[in-house]
């Protein structure tokens, strides 16, 4: 098997992968904001004790943890048309998936982080006369959040490499942008190889500053 590196160029990324790895990154900054955001929500109503919050939520969060990722997207790509009564696009289809999706796994970082924080914190802004949604938004989900940055990242960087999975519905993401270059080109080989190349040193580059972040968050506390 002759692998031509040749083949390798700057006209091949920009003409035809530049733009995947545009969507692929954007994909994975909203998705994370969303699902950071309504993961949060989610773990606020696991821990507010009360039965028609807690209930939903981890109802909504065992369900989505329990299904692959490639099959939400499937489910709601061929489905959605059919509600709604037209298209939505591969792209938007792929947003709103991840958000959904992630953030059943974004809540349970949270709730983590939520219930690593000390009671007597909890207590002594009860003490000071804070509400439970002061005491949560101004002690808890702060300290939360900085403790949580490094497994916030990780989960980030894991997002990342699943954005490859809209390659089912079609959508442009870097992954399809090496196929359509493999096809024209006629050497499927050569940009598989760079595809993975190009994932493996994307996340372990990121692996490697969450590591190095974790540490100084260790220091920190």
């Amino acid at each position: 098997m002759n692998i031509d590196l040749s083949f390798y160029s700057w006209e091949l990324i920009s003409s035809y992968v530049l733009s995947g790895f545009i969507f692929s990154v954007q994909l994975t900054v909203i998705a994370t904001v969303g699902g950071i955001f309504f993961g949060t929500l989610l773990a606020l109503m696991r821990l507010s004790g009360k039965p028609f919050l807690a209930i939903p939520a981890a109802a909504y969060v065992n369900m989505m943890r329990s299904i692959p990722l490639v099959m939400v997207i499937l489910w709601f790509f061929l489905l959605m048309p059919t509600i709604l009564g037209r298209p939505i696009g591969a792209e938007a289809s792929a947003i709103i998936t991840f958000i959904a999706f992630e953030a059943a796994f974004f809540c349970e970082i949270m709730r983590s982080g939520i219930q690593s924080i000390s009671r007597g914190q909890v207590h002594a802004g009860q003490a000071m006369g804070m509400t439970y949604s002061q005491n949560m938004r101004l002690i808890i989900l702060p300290q939360a959040f900085r403790n949580m940055i490094p497994v916030l990242l990780t989960q980030t960087i894991i997002l990342f490499q699943d954005t490859s999975l809209v390659y089912a519905i079609g959508a442009y993401d870097m992954l399809k942008g090496f196929e359509v270059a493999g096809k024209n080109f006629g050497r499927p080989i050569e940009t598989y190889l760079a595809a993975a190349v190009i994932y493996f040193l994307i996340c372990f580059s990121l692996s490697k500053l969450v590591r190095v972040l974790q540490q100084r968050v260790a220091i920190i506390r």
